[in-house]
């Protein structure tokens, strides 16, 4: 499976993992030096799962908030511990 974004690949893996709907990749077969922190929301930090959403640079072109990793993650989503989720600008597939 792949993820990409402008015609990039981003992250690339045979070992994603599907949770409530979305693909996540191992943190080791993503392009995390294409990814920079974005701020935390109010809303971020009600989030149970300690989630931190990144910003996706690729050729200088940002997409805010397309990349996300819970830091600690509850039994619910335990399966996306040290992976990377996409969505909104990035395909995956």
């Amino acid at each position: 499976m792949k993820a990409i974004v402008d015609g990039n690949v981003i992250a690339d893996s045979v070992e994603t993992v599907a949770v409530h709907g979305y693909d996540y990749f191992p943190l080791a077969d993503a392009r995390m030096e294409l990814l920079e922190k974005s701020p935390r929301t109010p809303k971020d930090l009600e989030c149970p799962h300690g989630v931190q959403f990144y910003d996706v640079i690729v050729d200088g072109k940002r997409h805010p908030r397309n990349a996300w990793i819970y830091e600690r993650p509850q039994p619910s989503m335990a399966a996306a511990a040290d992976r990377v989720g996409f969505w909104e600008d990035v395909q995956v597939g």
